[in-house]
């Protein structure tokens, strides 16, 4: 039994755009030169937790990043929350 690979001549034919006259547009990169702001104002210092603040913080900063990169940007942040928020309920 044969693996499935390239066919004969080394490469796959390329992918199709879309049609020509649709309403697909390109999706807009984040602007040149653009920073992310300070974290959202959620409260007073009581109400806040240092985990979830860098958490979200760290998603803000993402934005910024190669689409790659975002993934495990996103990755780190939701398992922050993940134990942050489960201790809390332990508590």
């Amino acid at each position: 039994m044969s693996r499935p690979g390239p066919p004969p001549g080394g490469s796959f034919p390329a992918r199709p755009g879309p049609p020509a006259g649709s309403s697909f547009a390109a999706r807009p990169g984040p602007p040149v030169g653009a920073r992310p702001g300070p974290p959202p104002d959620f409260g007073d210092d009581e109400t806040r937790h240092p985990a979830v603040d860098a958490a979200v913080q760290s998603l803000a900063n993402a934005a910024t990043l190669a689409p790659a990169d975002q993934i495990a940007q996103y990755e780190a942040a939701y398992e922050t929350l993940r134990e942050t928020l489960a201790t809390i309920d332990q508590t």
